[in-house]
């Protein structure tokens, strides 16, 4: 089947990239068709997705940065009088849900989606099933302007003109912008619309493959892993003009990260209620219309239950992680666990202890409480060492990691010269006791080679909202783990690693000093973690499941209105015809008839493929068993 994979761009050197999972899924499903429509923000996004090679995918990427072409343009005519209608209840429903008071946000659990949370004042807006007039007035204002911009309106000029700011104005009053805060929620919005003007929706033939267009596509699936929602869109104007199901996956909380990016910004209060309700009302959408959502772990499903998503409809589908890099290291750490007993062979008094901290450098992370429980390891294992590995992936992380190095000379005073900088020594008992190192530069260490290093492995993870994913990759790599209770990190490792509480660095120290200590024990859960992720956590399981969920959509929606008679060379839907409808006798009949109702609930055109019942479909009488009529 031909599937649209709707993603945002990433820098080449963010640390989180959705196009990667994309590249993973589809190299994990090579019979299908992907293509892909990638949204960008800054111009190195635009070049990385047309510089990186796709596996041969189609992509398309429509910029979201610059300004767009031609003059801010006048509502006037019918289509100018169109225009102000669907904005004023796009703007009008936005101002009234930025007004709204929120309900408290899902709280923390002792269970394995514990972790911080926004307080009270940032939670979601209502419970779920909380769908009200003004999801629908929103909704309303986006399909009419998409319309609009089917019919060949330039919306980017009408949306950068001065009538639209005069609607912002007269229905966002209440909030007490000033102009200043309007030109940037004009701006902010008008980018976020841009999707409805992009080049994708045209109505090729079917068996044309020149251009982008989601209507060939028979299923649209939609991945966000950032802050706001706005992947979806595009699937989800493809379900409302050609009725291609959509799948929505969400990694992380995007409600939660818009909350937690407006907190961080400098914008005044009224920019920031306004955005936020823009890309919440966006995001319920996107949960109402999707015919199936899917989340990482257990805290993004409480997230999404919270903000209106259907129960019934939501699908836990951890990311996959691929095994053959790590499989070197844990066939050796297998190795060694088959060695004969300590006795005979005791261990090398000259080998110190490591301890491996991986994650990345940023305060959510929390490196710095590393070190404090390191001081207090040393303190007890003179000779053990910590090695520090991570990406830094913004300005404000840099600064953290000159403030943990900082950190580490005061903590360790007998460290020789460029200790805070991260040079280690030349043999297996010189150098540092702590050693930090960068993974996202050109020759930074490899995940399998610093779990190697380690004998037991601290995984930050990424807070509460995302997936560990350097969990899973010690795991694979078969050591013990030791990880702070946050997010996902229970659910995660289950009974194979010690779980300690976050911030914690007494507790921390304890437990790495437990299995530095026993050896044995250090082995026994590496085995165990291992098995758990190889079970559980790998992409040919992601992809085995993805995979189950584009065959439960499909076979469930009927054969696209949209869609011409199909010609020789046009490739044949899966379940375009029920099954029954092959069978001779009643059952084919029925089936035809239920094909008939599918089209007309579809209100298929003249043009629509329909089931037309041969010679052989008439009803009669069906042999029994004994080879009489029944």
């Amino acid at each position: 089947m031909r599937i649209a994979l709707l993603t945002e761009g990433a820098h080449p050197d963010s640390w989180s990239d959705a196009r990667e999972w994309c590249d993973r899924l589809a190299r994990g499903l090579p019979g299908h068709d992907f293509e892909e429509y990638v949204l960008t923000r800054t111009a190195a996004e635009q070049r990385h997705c047309e510089e990186t090679p796709s596996g041969g995918r189609p992509v398309h990427a429509q910029p979201l940065w610059g300004v767009p072409a031609g003059r801010a343009g006048t509502a006037r005519g019918r289509a100018g009088r169109r225009f102000l209608a669907h904005y004023r209840d796009l703007a009008a429903a936005t101002a009234a849900s930025a007004a709204a008071p929120r309900a408290p946000a899902p709280a923390p659990r002792n269970g394995p989606d514990r972790g911080p949370d926004p307080g009270p004042e940032q939670g979601p807006d209502r419970a779920p099933g909380g769908r009200d007039g003004e999801a629908d007035r929103f909704a309303s204002g986006l399909y009419g302007l998409a319309e609009l911009a089917g019919e060949g309106t330039a919306l980017p000029g009408l949306l950068r003109g001065e009538a639209a700011l005069a609607v912002l104005e007269d229905a966002w009053r209440a909030c007490g912008p000033t102009v200043e805060d309007l030109l940037v929620v004009n701006t902010a919005v008008e980018r976020a619309l841009r999707p409805l003007s992009a080049p994708w929706y045209g109505r090729p033939a079917p068996s044309s493959r020149r251009g982008p267009a989601l209507v060939r596509a028979d299923l649209c699936h939609a991945v966000v892993a950032g802050a706001t929602a706005l992947p979806a869109l595009p699937g989800l104007l493809a379900r409302h003009f050609f009725g291609v199901p959509l799948l929505l996956t969400e990694h992380g909380s995007v409600l939660r990260g818009q909350y937690l990016a407006q907190a961080r910004s400098r914008l005044p209060r009224p920019v920031r209620a306004l955005t936020s309700a823009f890309h919440r009302l966006l995001l319920q959408e996107a949960y109402h219309r999707a015919a199936l959502v899917t989340c990482d772990h257990a805290h993004t499903r409480r997230w999404q239950e919270r903000c209106g998503a259907d129960p019934g409809r939501l699908r836990t589908v951890h990311p996959g992680t691929d095994p053959a890099p790590f499989r070197a290291v844990a066939e050796a750490a297998e190795d060694a666990a088959r060695l004969p007993a300590p006795e005979d062979h005791p261990p090398d008094p000259g080998r110190p202890a490591t301890v491996v901290w991986t994650g990345r450098i940023g305060p959510a992370q929390d490196p710095a409480g590393a070190l404090r429980a390191f001081a207090e390891v040393r303190g007890r294992m003179p000779r053990a060492r910590l090695r520090i590995v991570g990406p830094v992936a913004e300005q404000a992380d840099e600064e953290y990691l000159a403030h943990c190095r900082e950190l580490a000379a005061r903590l360790f005073p007998d460290t020789p010269p460029g200790a805070a900088a991260g040079e280690p020594g030349d043999g297996p008992g010189d150098g540092p006791p702590v050693v930090f190192e960068r993974s996202d530069v050109p020759d930074g260490p490899h995940a399998a080679d610093v779990c190697a290093s380690g004998d037991v492995v601290v995984p930050a993870g990424s807070g509460a909202g995302d997936f560990p994913r350097e969990l899973v990759e010690a795991m694979l790599c078969g050591r013990a783990t030791v990880t702070p209770d946050a997010g996902a990190a229970r659910e995660v490792v289950g009974g194979t690693g010690l779980v300690v509480p976050p911030r914690s660095p007494r507790a921390l120290a304890a437990a790495c000093l437990a299995l530095l200590a026993d050896p044995a024990r250090a082995a026994r859960l590496g085995a165990a973690a291992r098995s758990r992720a190889l079970e559980l956590f790998t992409a040919e399981r992601t992809a085995a499941a993805f995979q189950g969920l584009y065959l439960e959509l499909v076979s469930h929606t009927p054969a696209p209105r949209h869609r011409d008679a199909p010609g020789p060379g046009a490739a044949q839907r899966p379940f375009a015809r029920p099954a029954e409808a092959r069978l001779p006798g009643r059952w084919a009949l029925a089936g035809a008839r239920a094909q008939d109702r599918a089209d007309a609930e579809a209100g298929a055109g003249a043009g629509a493929e329909r089931f037309r019942p041969g010679p052989d479909a008439r009803p009669r009488a069906l042999a029994g068993p004994g080879g009489g009529d029944r």
